[in-house]
C-alpha cells in the first residue's frame, strides 16, 4: 500500500482542511472499497474503526458533537484535583525508590498518570485496566506480525464490549454510560458499533499523547539542563517546556489516513483522487524553513507553533486535557526530585517500535542520589 508523506507544515494545514481531503475509507479509498485491504494488515484497526476518527462530513459533526461534551473546558478544569491526586501518590511511590536505584519512569510515571485519568473518565474498572493497558499498547505496536495485530485487534474490543455491558447494566457517572445514555435514547445519533470504536479512539487517543509529552519532556529536561534552568529561575514557564516539547517530538509522529475525494494540485505534484495520504506530525515540527535549528531543543524560541494535536476538523479534543496534565506533573515531579537524573547515556534511549506512537521504550532514571 503506498500513501503520500506529508511532512511540510504549509502544505499539511492545506490538506487538512481541504475538503477534497477524507479519513472515511469506506467512502473514498478505492483500495478499501474494492476489498483490496486485508483483515491481518498491521494498520486495519487504524482504518477499518468507525468513529470521529475515520469519519467524513456530517457523520464526523455528528459524533465529534457527542464526544465534545467530555471535553468542555469546564470539564477539563474539574480534572485538576484528580490529576493532582494521582500525581502525588506516584511521586510518592517514587520516593520510595532505594537511593541510587534505577527506575523506568515512562513506565512508572509518564504511562500510569494519563492512563489512570482516562480509565477514570471512561468507568474503567479496576481488574480490565491491565488487560486494556496491554492491548491498547498493541495497537501501536506498528512492528507486530499479521497474527500478533489481529490477535490485539479481537482482544482489544472483547474488552471493550464487555465494558460497554458492565455500564448498561450498572451505569455510572463516567464517560462510557453517558455515551451509551445518547445511543439508547436515539440509536440514529450512535450506532453499537460507533459506541464501541469510540471507546477504542478514546482509551486509547485519550491517553498516548500524553504519554509520549510526559517522555520526551523529561528527557529533554534531564538532556538540556540549561533549559531546566530557565524554568527554575522563571525566565521561562512550564507552558514553554510544553509547547516546545510538542514542536520537537510529536507525541504522534504520523497518522494514517486521508483519502482524496478529487484530484489535488501542489506545485508539480498531483495527488491523484483516491491516493492515500499520511500526516507526517513530527517531520512537520522539524521544518527549518519555519523554525530556526529546528533539531535543536529551546523552550526560548519565540515560535513554537506544531501540529502535534492535529488541524481542522479533526483536531484533537483531548488537548487541553493532555496540556493540563503536563502542565501539573512536570513542574511536580522536578520539584519533588530536584536531583533527577538519566541512568542511561542519552544515545542509549531506544524509541518504540511504531511509525504512530513516538516515545521511548523505557526512561530509566536515578531519582535521588
Amino acid at each position: 500500500m503506498v500513501a503520500w508523506a506529508v511532512t511540510n507544515p504549509h502544505r499539511l494545514r492545506e490538506l487538512l482542511t481541504d475538503p477534497r481531503v477524507s479519513k472515511d475509507p469506506r467512502q473514498h479509498w478505492p483500495q478499501w472499497i474494492d476489498g483490496n485491504i486485508p483483515d491481518d494488515w498491521p494498520l486495519h484497526t487504524w482504518v477499518s474503526v468507525q468513529n470521529m476518527f475515520t469519519a467524513y462530513g456530517r457523520d464526523h459533526t455528528r459524533l465529534r458533537k457527542l464526544i465534545s461534551t467530555a471535553f468542555t473546558a469546564r470539564r477539563t478544569a474539574a480534572q485538576r484535583p484528580r490529576i493532582e491526586e494521582i500525581t502525588t501518590s506516584l511521586l510518592n511511590d517514587l520516593a520510595a525508590t532505594p537511593p541510587g536505584q534505577q527506575v523506568d519512569l515512562r513506565a512508572a510515571f509518564a504511562y500510569p498518570l494519563p492512563m489512570e485519568v482516562i480509565s477514570q473518565l471512561f468507568g474503567v474498572p479496576d481488574h480490565t485496566r491491565a488487560d486494556l493497558r496491554r492491548v491498547v499498547d498493541g495497537l501501536f505496536v506498528t512492528a507486530a506480525t499479521p497474527q500478533d495485530a489481529q490477535s490485539n485487534q479481537r482482544e482489544l474490543y472483547q474488552i471493550l464490549h464487555g465494558l460497554v455491558a458492565i455500564k448498561r447494566t450498572t451505569p455510572g457517572e463516567d464517560m462510557t454510560s453517558g455515551l451509551i445514555a445518547a445511543r439508547d435514547d436515539d440509536g440514529s445519533r450512535l450506532s453499537e458499533i460507533e459506541l464501541v470504536d469510540t471507546l477504542v479512539l478514546m482509551l486509547a487517543a485519550g491517553h498516548e499523547t500524553t504519554v509520549n509529552l510526559l517522555d520526551h519532556a523529561i528527557a529533554a529536561l534531564l538532556t538540556h539542563p540549561d533549559q531546566l534552568d530557565l524554568v527554575r529561575i522563571g525566565t521561562h514557564s512550564w507552558d514553554d517546556v510544553i509547547e516546545e516539547t510538542l514542536r520537537w517530538q510529536a507525541p504522534v509522529a504520523n497518522l494514517p489516513l486521508r483519502y482524496t475525494i478529487d484530484d489535488i494540485e501542489l506545485d508539480d505534484i498531483t495527488i491523484r483522487k483516491g491516493e492515500a495520504i499520511l500526516a507526517a506530525y513530527a517531520a512537520a515540527g522539524r521544518e527549518p524553513t519555519l523554525h530556526n535549528n529546528a533539531d535543536h531543543f529551546d523552550i526560548s524560541r519565540v515560535n513554537k507553533a506544531h501540529l502535534a494535536f492535529g488541524h481542522g476538523v479533526h483536531y484533537c479534543l483531548g488537548a487541553p486535557l493532555a496540556r493540563l496534565e503536563a502542565a501539573i506533573a512536570l513542574p511536580a515531579l522536578f520539584t519533588r526530585f530536584p536531583d533527577l537524573a538519566l541512568a542511561v547515556a542519552p544515545d542509549e534511549l531506544r524509541p518504540v517500535d511504531s511509525f504512530i506512537s513516538n516515545g521511548h521504550r523505557s526512561l530509566p532514571v536515578i531519582c535521588a542520589p
